[in-house]
């Protein structure tokens, strides 16, 4: 199937722009940023290559209708004039989630049904059905979203979520999104000549991104997709661009990748982890405070995402931390610091201002992530 497709990828607040820097590095050009999504265009080898290649996003989506629905009457007539069959084979099981914003239809469950009934109806007629639609063969999962009586209608290209590498076998508490891990380090300029150093590394998914980063590893290469069960997407397709992305990653670089814990029991998951990844030979991890960091090289990153102490009973502690840190990166003026959390007042505890802030959502939570430039000096 050579059709071009009206493409989505989705992301979380804040990050959008670096997806849609992502999809131009991939060699697309009509890409629009959008809140919490990235418009773009491509077939089937383009869903492919996107979910395999992006770092950053949530999910591609296939964009198949956008109509305006004040009345049932309307979103049903709209939703019905999509060519479904051209894309769900008869026995496809497509689930339909919705949400709806600002909209007249604001009913949910009630928006989901009506646009099931209607994709029911345009598959029954196409397909000759008199009974049930079977929905026993593969998965098809179908969004109905309202905004301001704007319906968008999408068909989830991806499955799990984009952040689900599958390398992560083991969890500490509360541990970054990969997809948020690799924002972090892409905001933070990092190339895979400089050292890199977490110094509260945690499950160790800063590192282990990094890594992948500088490997130039495809972070979808671990893990298996929604459309790889479709009538439309041929298995060999999808092994022949899976192949093409194995022959881009270059295992000559050599990385200097670091990940400290005070948490002895964090450090072995960590390890787990960077196994899982097949990459426990291209990170350093170490059981060290903060305290404790000391480096004689030149031009390195931090990139940490420390506790953020939203409990009160935890604030006194994680500004300790903070206070630490900015002692022990304060003598290496030639790095470079990127920090993220919820604390508004981090700069007064880390003991220095900030070169730059941005605004980022960490799951649903309000952080910063505070940018601290080095002064490079030459080698």
């Amino acid at each position: 199937m050579t059709k071009k497709f009206k493409l989505i990828a989705t992301a979380a607040a804040g990050i959008e722009a670096i997806v849609g820097n992502e999809l131009r590095h991939l060699g697309y050009e009509k890409v629009q940023v959008e809140n919490s999504r990235v418009r773009f265009e491509g077939d089937v080898t383009d869903i492919i290559k996107t979910n395999l290649w992006l770092r950053t996003a949530d999910r591609v989506k296939i964009v198949l209708a956008e109509f305006e629905a004040r009345t049932f009457e309307e979103l049903f007539q709209g939703t019905k004039a999509v060519a479904w069959d051209e894309l769900l084979p008869m026995d496809a099981a497509f689930p339909v989630s919705g949400k709806s914003q600002k909209s007249a239809l604001h009913n949910v469950p009630s928006v989901q049904a009506i646009t099931k009934k209607a994709i029911v109806n345009q598959l029954s007629e196409a397909y000759h059905r008199r009974t049930r639609l079977p929905e026993t063969g593969a998965l098809y999962p179908i969004e109905v979203a309202i905004n301001k009586d704007k319906v968008m209608l999408t068909l989830d290209t991806t499955g799990s979520s984009l952040f689900k590498r599958g390398y992560r076998v083991a969890k500490g508490g509360a541990p970054m999104k990969e997809n948020m891990a690799a924002a972090l380090i892409l905001l933070a300029h990092w190339y895979p000549e400089k050292p890199f150093v977490d110094p509260v590394c945690g499950s160790g998914t800063l590192p282990i991104e990094a890594a992948m980063i500088g490997y130039n590893i495809a972070p979808g290469l671990m893990r298996s997709f929604a459309f790889e069960n479709w009538s439309f997407v041929t298995p060999t397709l999808v092994k022949q661009i899976k192949n093409e992305a194995k022959a881009q990653a270059n295992f000559d670089v050599e990385l200097d990748i670091t990940g400290y814990d005070i948490d002895g029991s964090m450090i072995e998951i960590a390890k787990e982890n960077a196994r899982a990844a097949n990459l426990e030979d291209s990170i350093t991890f170490k059981q060290q405070a903060v305290k404790d960091f000391k480096t004689d090289k030149i031009n390195g990153v931090v990139v940490a995402n420390p506790p953020y102490g939203e409990r009160l009973s935890d604030q006194e502690s994680v500004r300790q931390l903070y206070k630490q840190m900015g002692q022990v990166f304060l003598p290496h003026e030639s790095w470079s610091e990127y920090i993220l959390t919820s604390d508004l007042e981090f700069e007064k505890y880390y003991g220095k201002k900030a070169s730059k802030k941005r605004k980022l959502y960490n799951g649903s939570l309000r952080t910063d992530y505070f940018q601290y430039w080095g002064k490079r000096i030459r080698n």
